[in-house]
């Protein structure tokens, strides 16, 4: 076996110059190749206890995938990771490798951790661009299940159990499977073909997915049970967006981040033949300090803003977006206002129509300055403003991105499925299993809005209750 690579920093991931990628919806990174990921699978010692592994929400047997790597079995790599993950090519370009696995890793004692995330990338693109076999499709067992919303949570469910046999149905209420992998994650993060790759993978183990289906509206969980599913799996997502409250939110040319990155992902207003309406806005602000914040910045810059900023209340020590999207977003421009809050949108009403009270326009927000104070029950510093240090900041759009909530419809339908009280479904911690016998759930749905590989593990682990309740019922 060759040495180990002794560098004490990960190989570099090859991406497009920032001045050009933030005008092109081109995805940033380009991934490894071949030489370059076996350079960087040799800088893992193997470990025997495994720490990268507790690390990994859906339990990807990480040391196993990259030794295979070493030998140059990428496809041996790929069989390792998909045991476990349904989605190995979206889980390695968005999952939170940094506090997740890699935050596990030897290597990251005295110096950078062994690039796993980029590793699992360029095993599932390998095996995207080589492998030409067909899917097994698994002995059918004679049970039905259906699954609600077809988001990392219902394709990680849907996905574990049709190869143990189930005979799986998705139901999405969008008229193309993915979720928020279609509709909130950017096309330069996440490209769409790779999202409906993963999606045709699994319809060749069986699942079926029907796309228009509403659960909640054109049918409700009861619904399922009658036409002969034996269990129900609800992956429905937090696609409820939040707002601030202040005055002016209802002025044109304010989106929740939802809404702005929805239309320019999934409904593709970034093409220049789209006919989905967008602002094409002069000036944004982005006010929040996540993922989705920096998607939406980052989208604003490529549909042609002249300036992006983020608008966040804390310091960037507490920015709870990841450092690699943080640092992109600066390179290709973003400016970031640390320890500031909007406390008014400002506009000005179409002359055109000047009788609907509601036709205005933004036109400026005025954002009031932050410091930081004691700790909260949570640990953070609570921000507080600093009085008299309003200023108005030139803005002709504003995006909210400040968190999402499930939406109420499917619950609130639904007889005997409760809820605590920010809407999110109550389970069972070790089985997922919901308080209407029968009915699992998982994902945003039961946390609110959360990471990809988090709602995967969610879905991993009721696929396994509902297959261990049914065949122990039906034994």
């Amino acid at each position: 076996m060759a040495k180990v690579n002794t560098s004490p920093i990960k190989n570099p991931m090859p991406m497009q110059d920032p001045v050009l990628r933030a005008r092109n919806f081109d995805e940033v990174t380009l991934g490894y190749d071949e030489q370059t990921a076996l350079a960087e699978a040799m800088r893992c010692l193997g470990c025997k206890n495994s720490p990268c592994v507790s690390g990994c929400p859906v339990g990807v047997d990480i040391p196993a995938f990259i030794a295979k790597v070493k030998e140059g079995d990428f496809e041996g790599a790929y069989e390792v990771i998909s045991r476990q993950s349904s989605l190995p090519a979206v889980c390695g370009r968005v999952c939170p490798q940094e506090t997740q696995c890699e935050a596990k890793c030897v290597r990251g004692i005295k110096g950078e951790p062994v690039g796993i995330g980029r590793l699992e990338r360029f095993v599932a693109d390998w095996h995207n661009t080589y492998n030409q076999s067909e899917v097994t499709k698994p002995q059918p067992n004679g049970h039905r299940v259906a699954v609600v919303g077809s988001g990392p949570a219902g394709l990680a469910c849907a996905g574990d159990l049709a190869k143990s046999g189930y005979e799986v149905t998705v139901f999405e209420a969008l008229h193309v499977a993915g979720g928020v992998l279609m509709y909130g994650i950017p096309e330069f993060r996440l490209p769409k073909k790779i999202v409906q790759r993963e999606v045709e993978t699994l319809r060749a183990l069986g699942v079926r997915i029907e796309t228009n289906v509403v659960v909640g509206r054109t049918m409700d969980v009861s619904d399922l049970f009658d036409e002969g599913f034996e269990a129900v799996f609800i992956g429905s997502g937090a696609g409820l967006p939040s707002f601030m409250g202040i005055p002016g939110e209802s002025l044109k040319g304010v989106y929740s981040a939802n809404e702005y990155l929805t239309r320019s992902n999934l409904m593709k207003a970034y093409r220049a033949d789209s006919t989905t309406p967008i602002l094409r806005a002069r000036r944004v602000a982005v006010v929040g300090g996540g993922n989705v914040a920096m998607d939406a910045a980052r989208t604003a810059l490529r549909l042609g803003a002249e300036k992006v900023y983020i608008v966040y209340r804390r310091s960037m020590e507490e920015l709870p977006s990841r450092r690699e999207e943080v640092e992109h977003a600066m390179e290709e421009g973003v400016e970031f206002l640390l320890l500031q809050s909007p406390t008014k949108i400002h506009g000005y009403v179409n002359p055109e129509d000047p009788r609907d009270p509601h036709n205005g326009f933004v036109d400026g927000m005025t954002c009031i300055r932050m410091e930081l104070g004691e700790p909260d029950e949570h640990g953070r510093r609570k921000p507080l403003p600093v009085p008299g240090s309003e200023y108005r900041l030139d803005v002709d759009c504003v995006i909210m991105a400040i968190g999402t909530t499930p939406n109420p419809l499917l619950t609130s339908t639904t007889k005997g499925l409760e809820t605590n009280k920010r809407g999110c479904i109550i389970t069972e911690e070790q089985t997922g299993h919901t308080t209407l016998a029968g009915v699992w759930a998982g994902g945003d749905a039961v946390t609110g809005a959360a990471t990809v590989i988090l709602a995967m593990g969610a879905g991993k682990l009721a696929a396994k209750s509902i297959d261990e309740s049914i065949r122990g019922e039906k034994a």
